[in-house]
């Protein structure tokens, strides 16, 4: 029943004519002129639906507009784009921070003592809870292509992560033997790669904060896989492929495709 009410009211949603202000926000999101018209169409009504089903809150005096809520659902839905909109189901708030803030944590030291302090932090994912992002973070993503890291992407990842049943573990639900086959021998390469190229200070496309551990390898690989997708593909093939496969999506040849026209 729930379910029925639920259809009932995207479908009425989506009978609106996307707002042109709305369009306005997305098309300065940098990906957007990379999808074709169909999943540019998917987009839009995804957002509107992300848009309209969560709880939006500014918190620390910031003033959440329509724009900001756009720009953040546009990067949530890029990623669900073939895997579908209940995704987000469970994602039920997101909180919006005017900066990085500073949360309390309790540190260890040498002798097994523990000491209080506070970290600061541009993003949360809360099991089951709310998402937190630090606004300034989630515009820059949008501007500059030629960065590796993404917020939004960063945190969702982790909600996708979740949704087997487990705490954030680096494996999502997985819709195939095969992919389910692959997926471990790859992300366990790689990110022992990652874990062993940062302990030495060598290069690495990911960013070291991957090696912390998988759940956050995962989130950090779907960074450059939407950000910088041909070179994650030249560089970490099977790691692109998997990725691939899961997110029902090839970004590199759009970006291929869209330097050859």
């Amino acid at each position: 029943m729930i379910r029925w009410f639920r259809n009932r009211r995207r479908r009425l949603l989506l009978q609106k004519p996307f707002p042109p202000e709305w369009q306005a926000t997305l098309e300065e999101v940098d990906f957007f002129r990379l999808l074709n018209s169909e999943e540019q169409s998917q987009l839009q009504r995804d957002v509107r639906v992300f848009v309209a089903e969560k709880h939006w809150e500014g918190v620390h005096g910031i003033e959440l507009t329509d724009a900001m809520q756009v720009r953040i659902a546009a990067f949530a839905c890029r990623l669900i784009l073939g895997l579908g909109i209940d995704c987000y189901n469970r994602t039920m708030s997101i909180l919006v921070y005017p900066d990085a803030y500073a949360v309390p944590e309790q540190f260890a030291i040498r002798g097994g003592g523990v000491i209080e302090g506070r970290s600061q932090r541009l993003g949360e994912n809360w099991y089951r809870g709310p998402i937190l992002l630090s606004w300034p973070d989630v515009l820059a993503a949008g501007r500059d292509g030629a960065r590796t890291s993404n917020l939004v992407y960063h945190e969702f990842a982790h909600e996708l992560d979740t949704l087997n049943g487990r705490n954030v573990d680096g494996t999502p639900v997985l819709d195939s033997p095969e992919l389910a086959r692959r997926w471990g021998p790859v992300m366990s390469r790689a990110y022992q790669r990652l874990c062993a190229d940062c302990r030495f200070g060598r290069p690495t496309l990911l960013d070291c904060y991957g090696a912390k551990d998988r759940g956050e390898f995962f989130a950090v690989a779907t960074e450059v896989f939407f950000q910088q997708p041909v070179r994650m593909q030249r560089r970490e093939p099977d790691l692109y492929e998997v990725l691939s496969a899961y997110y029902r999506q090839d970004p590199a040849a759009r970006v291929l495709h869209r330097t050859d026209v």
